[in-house]
């Protein structure tokens, strides 16, 4: 940049001035792009980990609830036939593991990959002002 009155630059050192800005323009909004997926990412994955720790956690003690039901089924309906205690027990967990599983697979299909949502905004009202468009509005 030169300390030269715009007014007495010539039309190649302005032209050489527009380009020079909107390169770094450029590069700080992919530089926004990439900072903000990756935050978005950090955050999905530390979310993540903390939804397996609780799910092992659960899991477990699902286990112990499991046997005590078993037994309670054995002693006060099926004496001495502990398998059906069990059998009867795996049939409503399966039943609960495929509705989990619906429910699952709906909303990872629904859920969209992570965005640069900001950065995206930012290059259209950039490149809107650099056409000298008007801005379109969103349904």
């Amino acid at each position: 940049m030169s300390a030269v009155d715009p007014e007495d630059r010539s039309v190649g050192e302005l032209v050489l001035d527009v380009s020079e800005r909107v390169s770094v323009l450029v590069r700080e909004e992919i530089e926004l792009a990439k900072t903000e997926v990756s935050e978005k990412v950090s955050k999905l994955l530390r979310g993540s980990v903390v939804g397996i720790a609780a799910g092992v956690f659960v899991l477990l003690g699902l286990a112990m609830v499991m046997h005590a039901i078993a037994w309670v089924l054995d002693d006060y309906l099926f004496s001495d036939h502990i398998w059906i205690g069990f059998a009867i027990e795996a049939g409503m967990w399966f039943v609960i593991a495929a509705i989990a599983g619906l429910v699952a697979f709906r909303a990872v299909k629904a859920g969209a990959p992570p965005t640069p949502e900001l950065a995206i905004e930012e290059a259209r009202r950039t490149k809107e002002t650099l056409t000298g468009s008007t801005p379109h509005t969103a349904p």
